[in-house]
C-alpha cells in the first residue's frame, strides 16, 4: 500500500507535552481530541464528511448504507435500492467519505450517455466533487485518460476501441458503475471493460440486478468479488434450480453470500411514504400569427435539416414555443452563422409578435389556483391559503418576459436564476417561502434546497428529456412533502411538446411513476436510445398529422413495452431478494 493510503500520526506539541506529563488543560484537551479523531478515522463508526454536506437531505438509511459498504464490504458493493430511494446519493456519499479520509485520489464514474451531465452536476453541486466528463474532452484519448483523475464517462465512449486501452492502462481508486444491469452478460464489451479496469473500490448501482436469469447475478457479483461464487458451472450446479435459470436452489445459502456485497433498501423497510401527485396537460390554442410563425419555423428546419446541427435545431424549436423574446435572440444568433434568406422573414415575424398565448394561459392558471386554494382553506382552517407555485422556465429571456407580464397582471412573484449570487438565491427562496405565492425558476430550480413548502409545479417550458421533467417533480415530490403535489404542463396545440406529453402522459402514465422509474424504463430501450433526439428526428421526418400520429404512436408503444418489461423484472427481483438486504 502506498503512503498516500496510509494514516500517519505526526506528533503535535500537545501530544509531546501529554507524553512528557507537561500538559496544561488546553494541551490535555487537544491531545485527547486528536486521539478521538484518529480513532474515528480508523473505525468508520462515524462519517467524517457529513458536517460539510449542507446541500442534501441526509436520510438515515443512506448514511447506514455508506457505513456498511465502507466498514463491512471494504468498498466493493452493489447498491440495489428500490427506485427513488437515492442510490446516487449513497454512492456519492461513499465517494465523499473516501476523499475526506484521504483514501482515494482517482475516481471514474461509468454511466449511460444520457446521465453523464446529471452525474457531474450532482457530484459538483451537492458533494463538492468536481469532475471532467467525456463530453468535455478536447485532447487525444491517451492524454485525457492519463491526465484527469476525476472523470464521469459515458460507458459507450470508454469501451470504444480508441479509448479502451487507456481507460484500462491506469489504476483507479474508485469506480462507480451506474445502471449496472447493463453488465449482466460476460460476453459484452461493457462487462469486459469493467472487468479489465484496475480498481481498488467499486460500486455498482442498479434497482434491477437480475432481469432474465440467475447467471446475470453471477456475472455482476464476479466483478465485485471474483471467486465469491466460484465458476459459472459450479454456481449453476449449486444455486440454479431450473432450466430457464430463474428458480434459485439453496436460496438461504445464496442470500448469505449476497449479504457480503449487496445492499437493497426498500420503501417498506425505510418507511418512505409520499403523498399523491396529480398531473394535467393544459393545451394552449395559439393565435393565428403564432401558429403561422411556428409552422414557418418547422418548414425552415425541415428544409435546412442537414445544414444545421442537432443542438441548434432543438434550441430553435424549443424557443419557438417559449416566448417571442427568446425566439428573437436565437434567430439573431442564427443569422450570424448561416446565410439563409428565411431567417430575415422569421425574425421580422418574431419581433412583431405581441403577448404570447401561453403567457396568458399561465396567468389564468395562477389566478384560478389562488382562488381555488382560498376557497378550500376557508372551509378547512387546517389548510393554508398561501398557495405556492413553482414555474419552470428554460430560458433567461423568457423569464424576463414573464416576470414583466406577471407584474403587469398584479401577480406577486420572485425569480430564481442559476446566474444569481448565493445571497440573491437565498433571498429568492426566502421571499417564496414567506411573501409571494409564485417563483419563476430556471432549470436549477433551487437544486439542493428545501422547497417542500410548495406543492404545485408548472412546466411552462417542457424539457424534451423525461428525466429532466422527473428531476423537476422531485424538487417537491420528495421525502418531507406533506401535501399532494399538482403538476401542470403547458403545451401549444399540435406542437412537438404536445406530442411528447401525449405519449408520456397518456401512453405510459409517466407522472404516476415513482421518481427514478422512467430512467430505468428508458434504459430498457437500449444503450444508444436518446429520447430527445428520437422525438426531434420523428418530428422533422413527418410533416402531416397522420404521419406524426403514426410515428409517435409507434414510439409510445415501444415505451409501453419497455415499461411492462421493467415491471416484470421488478416482480422477479422482489421475489428473489425481498427485504433481506437492507442497510
Amino acid at each position: 500500500m502506498s503512503d498516500f493510503y496510509s494514516f500517519k500520526f505526526i506528533e503535535s506539541s500537545a501530544s509531546i507535552a501529554f507524553k512528557n506529563h507537561q500538559q496544561g488543560e488546553l494541551e490535555h484537551y487537544e491531545a485527547r481530541n486528536a486521539l478521538f479523531q484518529l480513532k474515528t478515522l480508523a473505525d468508520y463508526d462515524q462519517l467524517v464528511c457529513l458536517p460539510a454536506l449542507n446541500h442534501i437531505d441526509k436520510h438515515w438509511y443512506q448514511i447506514e448504507t455508506a457505513r456498511k459498504v465502507i466498514k463491512q464490504f471494504g468498498g466493493r458493493a452493489m447498491l440495489s435500492d428500490e427506485v427513488g430511494l437515492g442510490k446516487t446519493i449513497e454512492a456519492a456519499l461513499i465517494c465523499k467519505e473516501y476523499f475526506a479520509r484521504g483514501q482515494i485520489k482517482s475516481l471514474l464514474v461509468l454511466t449511460p450517455a444520457t446521465l453523464v451531465s446529471q452525474w457531474q452536476m450532482e457530484l459538483d453541486q451537492k458533494f463538492a466533487i468536481p469532475t471532467i466528463t467525456t463530453d468535455e474532452r478536447d485532447s487525444d484519448p491517451e492524454e485525457f485518460w492519463h491526465l484527469n483523475d476525476r472523470i464521469v464517462a459515458s460507458i459507450n465512449t470508454a469501451k470504444h476501441k480508441s479509448h479502451f486501452q487507456y481507460v484500462t492502462a491506469r489504476d483507479w481508486d474508485l469506480v462507480i458503475v451506474d445502471e449496472a444491469h447493463h453488465l449482466k452478460n460476460r460476453r459484452t464489451l461493457n462487462w469486459k471493460l469493467v472487468d479489465a479496469i484496475k480498481k481498488r473500490f467499486i460500486l455498482m448501482l442498479t434497482a434491477t440486478p437480475v432481469q432474465n436469469n440467475l447467471v446475470e447475478l453471477f456475472n455482476l457479483l464476479t466483478l465485485l468479488k471474483p471467486g465469491l461464487l466460484n465458476t459459472e458451472a459450479q454456481f449453476k450446479k449449486e444455486y440454479v434450480g431450473s432450466k430457464n435459470g430463474r428458480v434459485p436452489k439453496n436460496p438461504a445459502k445464496l442470500r448469505q453470500l449476497m449479504r457480503e456485497v449487496m445492499v437493497r433498501n426498500t420503501r417498506s423497510i425505510v418507511d418512505v411514504k409520499l403523498p399523491k401527485r396529480f398531473a394535467s396537460t393544459i393545451t394552449v390554442q395559439p393565435q393565428a400569427k403564432e401558429l403561422e410563425l411556428y409552422e414557418a419555423i418547422n418548414q425552415y428546419l425541415r428544409q435546412q435539416n442537414r445544414s444545421i446541427d442537432k443542438l441548434t435545431r432543438n434550441n430553435l424549436l424549443m424557443r419557438a414555443g417559449s416566448s417571442p423574446i427568446a425566439l428573437t435572440e436565437t434567430i439573431k444568433g442564427l443569422q450570424k452563422r448561416f446565410d439563409h434568406d428565411e431567417l430575415a422573414f422569421l425574425l421580422k415575424r418574431a419581433k412583431g409578435m405581441g403577448e404570447f398565448e401561453k403567457a396568458k394561459q399561465l396567468v389564468d392558471l395562477l389566478k384560478k389556483s389562488t382562488q381555488q386554494r382560498s376557497g378550500i382553506s376557508a372551509g378547512n382552517p387546517r389548510i393554508s391559503s398561501a398557495q405556492k407555485t413553482l414555474v419552470f422556465i428554460n430560458y433567461s429571456a423568457t423569464m424576463t418576459y414573464l416576470s414583466k407580464y406577471l407584474e403587469k397582471q398584479g401577480i406577486a412573484h420572485t425569480c430564481f436564476r442559476g446566474s444569481m449570487t448565493l445571497k440573491a438565491k437565498d433571498a429568492a427562496i426566502e421571499d417564496f417561502r414567506e411573501s409571494v405565492s409564485v417563483m419563476l425558476a430556471s432549470e436549477t430550480g433551487g437544486e439542493g434546497r428545501n422547497l417542500q413548502f410548495a406543492n404545485t409545479i408548472v412546466n411552462y417550458d417542457l424539457p424534451w428529456n423525461p428525466m429532466k421533467i422527473e428531476q423537476r417533480i422531485g424538487r417537491l415530490h420528495r421525502i418531507g412533502q406533506t401535501q399532494d403535489v399538482f403538476i401542470f404542463n403547458l403545451a401549444i396545440a399540435n406542437s412537438i411538446e404536445a406530442y411528447i406529453l401525449k405519449i408520456l402522459h397518456d401512453k405510459i402514465n409517466m407522472f404516476e411513476l415513482v421518481v427514478g422509474e422512467i430512467e430505468t424504463i428508458l434504459g430498457n430501450m437500449g444503450d444508444e436510445f436518446d429520447f430527445s433526439e428520437t422525438v426531434i428526428d420523428l418530428w422533422l421526418a413527418n410533416e402531416k398529422p397522420n404521419q406524426l400520429n403514426t410515428a409517435f404512436g409507434d414510439l409510445g408503444q415501444q415505451l409501453l413495452d419497455a415499461k411492462q418489461s421493467y415491471q416484470e423484472i421488478q416482480e422477479f427481483d422482489e421475489q428473489l431478494f425481498g427485504d433481506e438486504f437492507e442497510a
